[in-house]
């Protein structure tokens, strides 16, 4: 029988926040532990990041060229626009599929190649407003926390306030086995009892954590709140988005806001990377328990990161490091041999995920899919995934394009033409804008962009030059002719 496969994907977790990356405060002993066991890519990105076009890269394996999902846009019917996914392929193929935990496609319920699903997709206003706040249409979590002893019959998350884009940050209202994420671990455990056992199983587990509210168990903030004060540190170019800040606005992208706020935030976001950490652990005992952990690849990544205060910005959607880049470890438990505590400074994104799965289990790849296995490395015998990336999002009203090799990064806002470009090895923070002291560089990695570009509708590209000041919309025209057929 094929092997088992789990797809644990989080929300906003950056790429550098685990102690096996090197980070100086995070601790994650169960995250270290994957990683231990399998290959670790420190140069994984999310090339559209934010939640919905990030998924559909995930889901379908594809470049946001072929998606065509450049931005944030609710209420897009996905199975019209992306018909293969990497859980329909392991339905073909045979296996139980299941989803527990946060989907975020249109309509809501929809199983896209589950055979089910338990969901919750955290705060969605869009979703909210359209079922007028009868969860059960669009939520699993709310209805089971209202059947739970002593909880009140009108209670949800929202209860204690906090918003789900807001840097505020406090510990969780409720028992720590009422949180979100605890609620996926339960969930988890007791569909393991459920599965079809003459079935290999996929099984996708979304956390909405640690995308704000930071909102974790008191011990968990407690322990992050404790560290040295948060400082700011700033580059040379941020004033290249000064007309878009809203200083002292606690939900904006960006704008100044008092480090001790900052650093509340910080100890609500990485407390729920702690809280996380320990569910997965729990989950994983229980893959032992029955029996089948020898028998599952497992597989962890994120869908953006989060900006944290980085250059005076929260949230993702922008091209820097702190949103764009993601963790993604792999651990093949049941091939033989396997490689063992790797690692891999190629860049990788998550288009890449869905065949590497595949691959794994021996599921062919679809044509559809334009992302690369990643499967040799685990088999210790890597191979050149590509040259660079190219990634992009609707920001600050406008498209914001970025290619990197994770090394180097050249950055273009389409409105004005701002040009960022970044030492990777010798500033990972981003903090000195190198357009104007290397010139030579400059041209080599706007020539990049210009050749990922050319042919694109909204006419990015002219005469073998960038173009500013074109529209732009979150949906390429040819996912909005699938949508439309589909439709009519």
């Amino acid at each position: 029988m094929r092997p088992n496969v789990v797809l644990i994907c989080v929300d906003e977790w950056r790429g550098d926040a685990m102690s096996c990356a090197g980070h100086p405060y995070v601790e994650t002993p169960h995250l270290d532990e994957l990683a231990r066991n399998g290959v670790r890519f420190s140069r994984g990105y999310s090339a559209t990041p934010t939640c919905v076009p990030a998924r559909v890269a995930l889901f379908t394996g594809q470049s946001q060229e072929r998606h065509g999902r450049v931005g944030y846009t609710d209420g897009v019917p996905f199975d019209a626009a992306h018909p293969v996914t990497v859980q329909g392929e392991f339905r073909r193929a045979g296996y139980h599929t299941q989803a527990i935990g946060k989907m975020h496609v249109w309509p809501e319920r929809a199983r896209l190649g589950f055979d089910d699903v338990i969901l919750h997709d955290g705060f969605l206003h869009h979703s909210r407003r359209t079922h007028r706040q009868q969860f059960g249409f669009f939520d699993d979590y709310v209805p089971w926390l209202r059947r739970q002893p002593g909880v009140s019959p009108d209670a949800e998350y929202f209860d204690h306030g906090v918003n789900c884009n807001s840097v505020v940050a406090r510990p969780w209202d409720k028992a720590e086995e009422l949180h979100p994420t605890h609620w996926i671990g339960t969930q988890t455990i007791d569909w393991l009892y459920r599965r079809d056992p003459t079935k290999p199983f996929f099984l996708y587990l979304s956390f909405h954590r640690p995308h704000p509210p930071y909102d974790p168990p008191a011990w968990a903030y407690d322990r992050y709140d404790a560290l040295p004060p948060y400082s700011r540190t700033l580059g040379d170019w941020e004033d290249d988005w000064d007309e878009f800040r809203q200083d002292g606005d606690y939900q904006a992208a960006i704008g100044d806001l008092p480090d001790r706020v900052v650093h509340r935030a910080r100890a609500g976001y990485y407390g729920l990377m702690a809280q996380i950490d320990l569910q997965l652990n729990r989950i994983r005992e229980a893959l032992v328990d029955f029996g089948v952990y020898d028998d599952t690849i497992i597989a962890f990544t994120s869908d953006h990161g989060e900006m944290m205060g980085d250059h005076r910005m929260f949230r993702k959607s922008v091209p820097y490091e702190g949103s764009a880049r993601v963790p993604l470890l792999v651990a093949d438990r049941a091939s033989a041999p396997s490689v063992r505590g790797g690692v891999v400074d190629q860049v990788v994104e998550l288009r890449d995920v869905m065949p590497t799965l595949l691959d794994l289990a021996g599921v062919p790849i679809p044509s559809s899919v334009d992302g690369v296995s990643l499967a040799p490395f685990l088999r210790g015998e890597p191979v050149p995934v590509r040259e660079w990336l190219h990634g992009e999002h609707l920001h600050f009203g406008q498209s914001i394009q970025w290619v990197t090799d994770g090394k180097i990064k050249y950055v273009w806002g389409s409105a004005l033409g701002v040009e960022q470009l970044f030492d990777l090895v010798e500033d990972p923070g981003e903090l000195r804008n190198l357009v104007k002291t290397e010139p030579e560089l400059r041209e080599l990695w706007r020539s990049r962009l210009i050749q990922d570009l050319t042919g694109r509708a909204e006419g990015f590209v002219a005469d073998g030059n960038l173009v500013t000041g074109r529209p732009v919309t979150a949906i390429l025209e040819h996912t909005r002719e699938r949508v439309a057929r589909a439709a009519g």
